[in-house]
């Protein structure tokens, strides 16, 4: 069981995501003195009882005037068995995407539901999304059971609704009251028919390592290093897996393998290094490498076209006639999507890249099988994807078929001059693109 672990909070508005956090902050004395008088007095001010336990979260002046979260308020404690970095996340549609940023780097989500409502159409959205983003571990937890007293029957039919929903997860459903306290840090004498942990002893205890097979190594080169004439290294963090001097591995997309001489790093050399040191590896043959390609023992996938989930995070709409910059590992490149997303919407889509790209499905390798989009025009990151599978290139070949949009920037570029040269090319055919 590892000793630290990471939290999202997910459900629709209102269902009491900052009031449970805040609570169980509270209850586990994980909040110091100072703060809680400064909520005693701010929940004084807006005439809320004793204490509002969300404004521990909420801490943006438009949260704390509307009642409602709006960015991810992140919060750091420990217990005496782990410790947590917890990620509150909003619940209203138009920060979905927020709520996505959040849940990336998760090992656990709440799935909050009232208990007068049950499951909303927000409620599965951000199930969705957290599923998508690989998320194996949810605490349903059921919330405002003191709004329909207690009652059994409905606890049972929300937690059938989310098992199944979430079929293939784990889940862990929680009848709780986060105004009141009850089974949020101990169990409450008001559930005698619930028999489970309550939620702090549950995100105290759960494990969620995978008997998974080991990755395979992969290193995302993010810098050649030549500081002299006698030395040739491959800079990096490793992503998955581990090496060793002596281990072959192969330069993608390029296939041309050859074996580790060196494992380098500010302390001195190595023998083995593994996820996720930050390294410099040198080889014992002169290989063209260079930024964004990747070392691997195992062979991945290599293609300019995939299919991918994309959560959509622009109010712009996606535009399948706009070329975007995706960012993957340390590669960027020129991309088009095959068809059209709006802003929060999430879908299962094509895209084909400029340059081809070295990855690995995401549930198999978050690092490798995740890319961000990223409109060219506002540096705004668009769209964030979750790789699924490669798509064979069709049989035509490259000269008889028109080129996209991806393939004629690269083009221009490749044919210009001069570095100058090719920004101002590139830079014009985007306009006229865009226009």
């Amino acid at each position: 069981m590892s000793g630290l672990l990471r939290i999202c909070t997910a459900g629709s508005v209102d269902d009491g995501k900052s009031t449970l956090i805040g609570r169980m902050l509270h209850d586990s004395q994980a909040v110091y003195d100072d703060q809680v008088h400064a909520v005693r007095a701010a929940s004084a001010n807006r005439g809320v009882g004793p204490i509002d336990f969300s404004l521990f979260t909420d801490g943006l002046k438009a949260e704390r005037e509307q009642g409602i979260t709006i960015d991810v308020a992140y919060r750091y404690f420990a217990t005496a068995r782990r410790t947590f970095i917890l990620a509150d996340t909003p619940g209203h549609e138009q920060y979905t995407r927020n709520m996505a940023t959040g849940a990336s780097t998760a090992d656990v989500a709440i799935l909050l539901v009232d208990a007068q409502h049950g499951l909303r159409v927000q409620s599965k959205r951000h199930a969705r999304i957290a599923r998508l983003l690989g998320i194996e571990d949810f605490v349903v937890a059921v919330n405002k059971m003191d709004l329909v007293d207690f009652s059994r029957d409905v606890y049972e039919e929300i937690r059938d609704d989310f098992e199944e929903l979430l079929k293939g997860a784990r889940c862990h459903a929680i009848p709780l009251s986060a105004l009141h306290g009850d089974n949020v840090i101990t169990r409450s004498a008001k559930t005698p028919w619930f028999d489970g942990l309550p939620l702090l002893a549950y995100l105290e205890t759960v494990d969620v390592t995978r008997d998974l097979p080991a990755q395979p190594f992969r290193l995302p080169v993010q810098l050649v290093l030549r500081p002299n004439d006698g030395f040739r290294g491959y800079a990096g963090q490793i992503a998955s897996g581990v090496v060793r001097v002596g281990d072959r591995l192969t330069v993608w997309p390029s296939g041309r393998s050859a074996r580790v001489s060196r494992i380098a790093t500010y302390d001195g050399d190595l023998d083995m290094a593994f996820a996720p040191m930050s390294v410099t590896l040198t080889l014992d043959e002169e290989l063209d490498v260079s930024r964004g390609d990747v070392l691997a023992h195992d062979a991945p996938d290599v293609g300019s076209r995939f299919e991918a989930d994309l959560v959509w995070m622009d109010e712009r709409p996606l535009d399948p006639n706009r070329v975007y910059l995706l960012k993957h590992t340390t590669r960027t490149v020129t991309a088009e999507v095959g068809h059209g997303l709006v802003l929060n919407q999430i879908g299962t889509v094509t895209v084909s890249t400029a340059r081809p790209l070295v990855f690995d499905p995401y549930r198999q390798n978050r690092t490798t099988g995740s890319f961000v989009l990223i409109d060219p025009s506002s540096c705004f990151t668009a769209g964030a994807g979750m790789m699924t599978r490669p798509i064979s290139e069709p049989s035509v070949h490259a000269a008889d078929r028109p080129a996209n949009a991806a393939e004629r920037l690269a083009r221009l570029a490749r044919h210009a001059g001069s570095d100058e040269q090719a920004i101002r090319a590139v830079a014009q055919a985007l306009e006229e693109m865009l226009t």
